[in-house]
């Protein structure tokens, strides 16, 4: 955490004084006042200045890519990253490239998941709102989409076939959200999830079998 301490004739000028060395607006700092200032007789004999502490609180995305950088060069993987935000500070996207990326991505996208889990929990330890934070490489988020919504129109004209339930491998929520999406039109089945994280998972279900959703 950045903090200055600052001495000026007034406990409003010196937090000023503070603002400009940190290069940062009041919003963002935490104050402590150490001393109120006092002014001596006739203004000059006794003067005791204002001293303020000011210290910055941490910017949250900052924090988040700060941690991402060094997982990954800890992991040995030459790799860079670069921060996108989609529309306001509260959506924000990190897109990795470089070499070796398959293996920041690993089997079914269960490492690049598990950066995507780590990095969000670091932003959200910092943040005053929720942050959603979004780990990209190669363009795997939009590929594994399509994969998915594949996946679901293949599983849902299997449940209908077969007049069967069909039970999907465990998921992360915005994977099962893609699912859910895919099927929400299809009348000739329903989906629903089961189960606690991480082992939740959805059920394609064709519309004849009434089934209770949880």
């Amino acid at each position: 955490m950045k903090e200055v301490t600052a001495t000026a004739s007034t406990v409003d000028e010196a937090i000023q004084l503070a603002l400009n060395q940190l290069g940062v607006s009041r919003d963002r700092v935490e104050i402590d006042v150490l001393e109120q200032g006092k002014k001596g007789f006739l203004g000059i004999l006794g003067n005791k200045p204002a001293v303020v502490k000011v210290k910055v609180h941490p910017d949250p995305i900052e924090e988040a890519e700060i941690f991402l950088k060094n997982v990954i060069e800890k992991m040995g993987i030459p790799a860079s990253v670069t921060k996108s935000e989609a529309g306001h500070d509260k959506e924000i996207q990190f897109i990795i490239s470089g070499e070796k990326i398959g293996l920041l991505i690993g089997k079914h996208g269960q490492t690049l998941n598990s950066l995507q889990l780590l990095t969000q929990l670091v932003a959200n330890r910092y943040a005053n709102g929720y942050v959603h934070i979004t780990v990209d490489a190669e363009n795997y988020r939009a590929r594994r989409r399509d994969v998915l919504m594949q996946l679901a129109e293949k599983l849902a004209e299997k449940a209908v076939k077969t007049k069967k339930e069909v039970k999907l491998e465990p998921l992360p929520a915005y994977e099962r959200k893609v699912i859910h999406s895919a099927l929400a039109n299809n009348r000739k089945v329903k989906t629903f999830s089961v189960g606690t994280e991480p082992h939740r998972y959805i059920v394609i279900a064709p519309v004849h079998e009434q089934i209770s959703k949880e």
